[in-house]
């Protein structure tokens, strides 16, 4: 049965309308990865050297900081990893065992590239440890016992991806050792060195991750199993029921209908409302940058990035899933009468909104000097008059959907992150730093930041022109994104 369900995902893969650009995007995707491989690879043969010429035991010293290597793993999952999704539906009404669907796709999240990544780094690191004179079969012990964690970071992943209040005990976890490592109140590697290097000290210590995994993989069986029906999610319970009409926005005529679907979007639905709170954290994605407390991050170059950042937020975050949004209903909305321009217009707007209330809320910034905040303004005002634009017009190529009930559904797909948009980011944030290189060599930094607002003006002013460009690749690439939008997997 597995291997029908192989053939079945393969099918599913090159049968899509989006196989050519998925393709493509696998490429870029095997050349990040060979990149990532490389240093891994690097790490694991020469860290033992780098280590052992501070004069201490690379084993010990491994062993001591590995509690933050997996609690970064787990975070760097949760937010990147993308969780396998299958669609189930059609095997629901076969004589097929829901065991045997639940173990298939949870073993697909074995062959992660999250966890194969790790054998680059232990293996050689293992090997080396051999090499030096360190006991085979304890190497091995640690080195089983080491991956059996990842594998629990794995599992881990998947229920913080379904269960909000795993994914609150890890935050709060990583929040608590961190804060206590930080204020020298209590070391945590003081205890869990003792765990890490029992692994290759003892024999039995190896137990506890093997166990560990057993019961996650149970655990994340018992809960999918549980869920795997037809009608999960269907059935829900209301005791009060609110409207919202919105009409003040009716004076805005059909944009003012958008505008109030997307307001009502936000504040219905468990995706959009997790965008939200994300774009209100890149407020204070800025204090690496602008405080001065990383000295390789005080210039202008760094501080322009990050301005970028902290007022675009909500732009990137939100605005990137444009017209992902509207998936569900996007064909209903191509048969009405509506023009593109008034519906592109309504996303702007929203956007504009978003980093106007962005660039409020950084106002914490003058607490640094006006000069700081002032970074922050003219990247708010680039991001409104340019970035805004870019945003919109990449929207047109992703084709990705969303389906904003999946939190309701076994194997729903809650990530947020994708290969296309990080790739259609890049210029969003290499081309202010261009253009502040430009002013910055003409005249310094003043007139660096003066360009970079100066070109978003310009943006703004001739928006109408922009709008008409970005409706006319919107309507070129219309039934393609139909035909995506139709797509199951």
């Amino acid at each position: 049965m597995f291997t029908r369900f192989i053939s079945l995902e393969w099918k599913a893969f090159t049968r899509a309308s989006s196989f050519t650009s998925n393709v493509v995007m696998k490429v870029f995707m095997v050349i990040a990865a060979i990149y990532f491989l490389g240093i891994f690879l690097s790490l694991g043969f020469f860290g033992y050297d780098i280590i052992e010429k501070t004069g201490q035991d690379p084993l010990v010293i491994i062993s001591k900081f590995m509690i933050y290597y997996m609690l970064m793993d787990l975070l760097v999952r949760i937010f990147l990893q993308k969780i396998p999704v299958i669609n189930i539906r059609p095997l629901l009404t076969l004589p097929v065992k829901r065991g045997t669907i639940v173990h298939f796709a949870i073993g697909k999240t074995v062959l992660s590239f999250f966890n194969f990544l790790h054998y680059f780094l232990f293996v050689p690191f293992a090997i080396r440890l051999v090499a030096e004179g360190y006991d085979p079969v304890n190497v091995v012990l640690w080195w089983i016992g080491i991956t059996a964690l990842v594998y629990c970071n794995n599992f881990l992943n998947i229920l913080a991806n379904n269960k909000d209040w795993v994914f609150m005990v890890i935050l709060a976890v990583f929040a608590g050792i961190a804060g206590l490592q930080y204020y020298q109140v209590f070391d945590i590697t003081i205890v869990t060195s003792i765990f890490y290097h029992g692994l290759y000290a003892t024999y039995y210590m190896l137990l506890i991750p093997i166990l560990a995994l057993a019961g996650l993989w149970v655990a994340t069986f018992k809960y999918f199993r549980n869920a795997l029906y037809l009608d999960t999610g269907l059935k829900g319970r209301h005791d009060i029921a609110e409207t919202q009409d919105y009409t003040w926005l009716n004076r805005f005529g059909t944009m003012g209908i958008f505008l109030k679907n997307d307001i009502k979007l936000i504040r219905r639905n468990k995706r959009s409302k997790t965008t939200v709170i994300m774009s209100f954290l890149f407020l204070f994605y800025g204090l690496i940058f602008m405080t001065g407390a990383i000295e390789a991050y005080d210039n202008a170059f760094w501080k322009v990035f990050a301005a970028i950042f902290v007022s675009g937020g909500f732009l990137f975050t939100f605005g990137q899933f444009v017209p992902s949004w509207d998936s569900a209903y996007y064909p209903l909305m191509m048969s009405q009468n509506i023009k593109y321009k008034d519906y592109i217009a309504s996303k702007w707007w929203l956007i504009v909104i978003g980093t106007l209330l962005s660039t409020v809320l950084a106002s914490f910034y003058l607490y640094f000097g006006v000069d700081t905040y002032f970074i922050i303004v003219a990247g708010a005002v680039y991001n409104i008059g340019v970035n805004s634009y870019l945003v919109l017009l990449g929207g047109a190529f992703i084709k990705t959907p969303i389906d904003l009930a999946s939190s309701k559904q076994a194997f729903g797909d809650k990530k947020a992150f994708n290969m296309k948009t990080m790739l259609l980011t890049i210029p969003k944030l290499l081309l202010p730093i261009a253009f502040y290189i430009i002013g910055d060599y003409i005249g310094g930094p003043t007139v660096g930041y003066a360009v970079l607002a100066g070109s978003g003006l310009l943006g703004f002013v001739f928006r109408n022109i922009m709008f008409r460009q970005i409706e006319k690749v919107y309507k070129l690439e219309k039934y393609k994104t139909l035909d995506a939008y139709k797509q199951k997997s």
